[in-house]
């Protein structure tokens, strides 16, 4: 496993000066609460960034940008044409893309249109703990539970309960799955990677998973999407550890926490801790 993690950190280096150097854009579309944070988390890693809700405007950016993200946490009546309709665009046309099935199980619309990104295939999926598990159950895939109890945005389940729909996810799609909680699960199906880090104000800030789904479809555009899961991870993990020693409470926070993600080198991300375990 010591080479593999090697080889894993060498590729968080050459992902995360990649995206410095290009300033790639992947789009989003994405939870009306938290377009400022996502948006702004995107700029600070060095990517670009872009919001759209329209049909017409998601197709163009679909087909323009290097990736896109795609975040269900408010869903309009016209969602229920765009949202179908980009995710198969990106599929038809092989871009990479991040999902993000926030609070699944909460309405009708909600719960079709999940259920149809299953035949377009996101190369990464990211969520709480309950959210993987609910979404795994919705796939009718092993380890799933379609009454996974999801509260709002937040998870009722810990991150091991939901190790085997993460990894029946990746086997389903080819790509990644990231469960966030108190030590974040990574996998691709074969590996486990679990990382360390973070801060306490996370879960006190509107729009942290959700910046972090945006993210990961900066460094989609560059690299695998195991990889750009988990640079990811690590950056979120890095840059909050290193926020919440300089701050007084979560507006000081925010700030201090977007700050970490600008100044992180590739080095600093490929040394916060993480260990390797197979399948």
């Amino acid at each position: 496993m010591e080479s593999k993690k090697k080889e894993i950190k060498k590729n968080i280096v050459k992902a995360v000066n990649k995206v410095r150097e290009i300033n790639p854009m992947a789009g989003s579309i994405t939870n009306t609460v938290t377009i400022n944070f996502v948006a702004n988390a995107q700029l600070a890693v060095g990517g670009s960034a872009a919001m759209v809700y329209l049909p017409d405007e998601g197709e163009d950016l679909a087909r323009l940008g290097d990736a896109m993200y795609i975040n269900v946490g408010t869903m309009f009546p016209v969602y229920e044409e765009t949202l179908e309709h980009v995710a198969r665009i990106l599929f038809e046309i092989g871009k990479p893309w991040v999902l993000d099935p926030v609070a699944i199980g909460i309405g009708d619309l909600r719960t079709k249109v999940l259920k149809e990104f299953k035949n377009y295939k996101p190369n990464i999926i990211r969520g709480n703990a309950s959210e993987i598990i609910a979404l795994a159950g919705l796939w009718e895939l092993d380890g799933g539970r379609r009454n996974s109890k999801v509260r709002g945005v937040d998870s009722t389940n810990l991150v091991g309960e939901a190790k085997n729909a993460a990894i029946e996810l990746a086997k389903y799609t080819g790509g990644a799955v990231a469960v966030s909680g108190a030590i974040d699960l990574v996998t691709d199906g074969k590996l486990l990677v679990y990382s360390k880090g973070g801060s306490h104000f996370m879960e006190k800030i509107t729009g942290a998973g959700c910046s972090l789904g945006g993210v990961m479809g900066i460094y989609l555009t560059v690299t695998d999407p195991f990889t750009a899961a988990i640079v990811g991870t690590q950056i979120y993990n890095l840059a909050g550890r290193l926020a919440e020693m300089r701050s007084q409470g979560t507006g000081s926070f925010h700030v201090h926490f977007l700050d970490e993600l600008y100044k992180a080198s590739g080095q600093d991300i490929a040394n916060n801790y993480f260990e390797i375990k197979e399948v």
